[in-house]
């Protein structure tokens, strides 16, 4: 079982090997995982493994965490290339997410201009007005689309939501006009005794369909870097990322590639 959890509300700053020197804020609790996915490569272990009894972090108690921080490493001379929200699960499931964006844009404007403003989703709560307009509000948005049919979707994402689609993905991220990074997680294994594979040509070529219509800025391919809790999933080769990554900057995208 893995067991990578954030234990407080802002970490870091660490660094990423797609954000660069990156600031972390988690919205879940510091003991558990809250998320709308259940991920059978999740660092932080399968939503039943990681349950947790208390509450998220006020939004009062994130604009302290985060000024401290920055406070602090403001006095060290470190400055972090962004603020990223990410953590034990799906930040924008918090129910101050937007109050907190905007409590973040100001502390960031105060302490460190130069950072990026940044949100890691899983996108399935961009129906939700209130998340979408905090996510316009962002410098980058890098939204989560492992695959682009149902079927996938539910073998790698496993969504908690029983009618999330990609269909309905696709046109959410599509609302976004271009101002977002797609993040896209290759890799193979075989679970409850059936076989996963996203980096096959017909499920990329579907894939790709997909970037035509929502036009993002940019794509990260990546695959898996850490402890999963799913014992037999395995890593996608460099070379078969980076032919991924032609198909991408063919279809007219830049494309970024990380192991």
């Amino acid at each position: 079982m893995s067991s990578i959890l954030f234990d407080r509300i802002v970490y870091g700053p660490v660094n990423s090997r797609r954000l660069g020197v990156s600031l972390g804020v988690n919205l879940s609790p510091t003991d558990g995982k809250r998320c709308t996915f259940d991920c059978i490569y999740c660092e932080c272990g399968l939503n039943k493994d990681r349950p947790s009894s208390n509450p998220p972090p006020s939004r009062e108690d994130v604009e302290k965490a985060l000024t401290a921080k920055l406070i602090s490493l403001k006095a060290a001379g470190i400055y972090p290339d962004r603020i990223t929200f990410s953590g034990n699960g799906e930040p924008t499931m918090h129910p101050d997410f937007a109050g907190i964006i905007d409590d973040t844009r100001g502390v960031r404007n105060r302490l460190c201009p130069s950072a990026k403003v940044a949100v890691l989703t899983n996108s399935t709560l961009l129906h939700q007005e209130a998340v979408f307009q905090a996510l316009c509000k962002v410098d980058e948005n890098l939204m989560k689309m492992d695959a682009a049919t149902d079927e996938l979707i539910k073998l790698i994402d496993q969504p908690v939501a029983r009618d999330f689609t990609a269909q309905k993905l696709i046109e959410q991220l599509g609302l976004f006009n271009g101002k977002l990074t797609i993040q896209t997680l290759f890799l193979q294994g075989v679970h409850q005794g059936v076989t996963i594979d996203n980096t096959r040509d017909e499920v990329v070529d579907l894939w790709v369909d997909a970037l035509k219509r929502i036009h993002p800025q940019n794509v990260m391919i990546y695959t898996i870097n850490r402890e999963t809790p799913i014992k037999t999933l395995q890593k996608t080769p460099m070379e078969t990322l980076e032919k991924i990554a032609e198909k991408v900057r063919s279809a007219g995208f830049q494309a970024t590639v990380a192991l």
